[in-house]
């Protein structure tokens, strides 16, 4: 007698990848049997250092290190939610494993490798997890060849800032922006995400040669021969012009994430006042480097460091969001209901990746409608701003494919 576990969904080299949303799995005997049903346990087991999985039998944030299942001998699947256990993220594919074993006799009956795949602070990656992600952003850049032209292309001055920029669509916006470059880097490698920078602390790890290199003469960023950045294109000049504001011991001057995670106020928590955040810490955090083309908004995304940035701002988002339970796209105070502007309007789809391509919207889209992932349909090619608010799906079943290392999942309704 064999069991079989099966994932909802799978990449191109059947590999499945959770995050701390648990998702539906189905264990079943195989081939179906005569005879009494099958009582199994159904755990992990991890590596050292690796993820670590939460069991259960409906969709719930409080899984268990371990569950108990009876299989029909007549082959019909039974369903066990499976998501990482806060906090223990994988750092590498493989490195927690689904076991299925009998109740009785703790025989093997079934294993299925996986990973508990989320974005982490830069500061604190394993060399291979910063080295991969390196790897791949060289891969998108192609030194200057790239896809990553796209990227560079949507994120520019003139109409295209106004879609990013100035309304409270920023957060939104941005969220989809990296969501789109993660499922590329995502594509070329499927273990990576997108690390943060948590620019309220020091990140000594994050500003060195090896990482994301060093300001020196001219503003012209220094990477180590073994790099990959070292053969980024993205401007007019080959490599990266950084100002030498940010250094390894750089503490910015910028809210910290107390402070930012109070702006909405409590305990009304309302989205509009939080969303200035877009000038401090987001802005300053920009400025903080003094020159370079990170601190033009035209210019920014040549910098990779851009990225992280970003990614550090959406996960302040993501936090707030969990802290005052705001992922109700329906609720007044999850977003600003009473924005105007074009692009920034609760039901508007997102430029480029949707909307009318014209005035006063940008009239051409580079880079088209939003990737694809292997892992979720959501939120779809042409999503709107309504799409990104419930993004770790707690209030309705789809979601995004991403989480934070910081930032649990936690069901509508549940305490903090």
């Amino acid at each position: 007698m064999s069991v079989t576990v099966t994932f909802p969904r799978y990449d191109d080299r059947g590999r499945a990848f959770v995050t701390w949303r648990p998702v539906e799995v189905k264990i079943a005997v195989k081939p179906p049997q005569a005879g009494a049903a099958l009582n199994v346990r159904v755990s992990a087991r991890s590596a050292a250092g690796g993820g670590r999985l939460a069991f259960a039998t409906s969709l719930t944030h409080a899984g268990a290190a371990s569950v108990d299942l009876s299989l029909p001998a007549s082959g019909s699947a039974v369903s066990v939610w499976v998501g990482g256990a806060f906090p223990a993220a994988s750092a590498a594919f493989g490195d927690v494993t689904v076991e299925v074993r009998d109740r009785t006799s703790n025989a093997l009956l079934a294993s299925h490798p996986t990973m508990v795949r989320v974005r982490k602070n830069a500061d604190r990656l394993t060399t291979a997890e910063r080295d991969r992600f390196l790897r791949a952003m060289a891969v998108l850049n192609g030194a200057g060849n790239g896809r990553f032209r796209d990227f560079r292309d949507m994120h520019v001055s003139g109409p295209p800032d106004r879609e990013a920029h100035g309304g409270t669509g920023f957060l939104p916006w941005h969220r989809i922006y990296l969501l789109d470059l993660e499922r590329e880097l995502q594509a070329i490698d499927g273990e990576v995400s997108l690390p943060y920078w948590r620019f309220d602390q020091a990140a000594p790890n994050v500003f060195t040669r090896q990482f994301m290199g060093v300001s020196g003469p001219q503003d012209r960023v220094q990477f180590t021969p073994t790099n990959p950045l070292r053969g980024w294109v993205a401007g007019a000049l080959p490599g990266v012009e950084r100002g030498p504001g940010v250094g390894p011991q750089t503490v910015p001057l910028v809210r910290t994430e107390q402070q930012t995670l109070a702006l909405g106020g409590s305990p009304v928590a309302d989205f509009t006042p939080f969303a200035s955040m877009q000038g401090n810490p987001h802005g300053r955090a920009h400025m903080a480097h003094l020159s370079g083309v990170i601190t033009d908004p035209g210019t920014a995304p040549q910098d990779p460091l851009f990225f992280l940035l970003h990614c550090n701002v959406d996960r302040l988002w993501a936090k707030w969001q969990w802290a005052f339970r705001r992922h109700d796209p329906g609720a007044a105070r999850a977003y600003a209901m009473s924005a105007t502007l074009p692009g920034h309007r609760i039901g508007d789809r997102l430029w480029p990746w949707g909307g009318p391509l014209q005035a006063p919207r940008p009239t051409t889209a580079p880079g088209g409608q939003l990737n694809t992932s292997p892992m979720t349909d959501a939120p779809g090619l042409s999503p709107r701003i309504r799409d990104t608010i419930d993004y770790l799906g707690t209030v309705a079943p789809a979601h995004l494919g991403f989480a934070y290392d910081d930032v649990p999942f936690q069901l509508v309704g549940a305490n903090p």
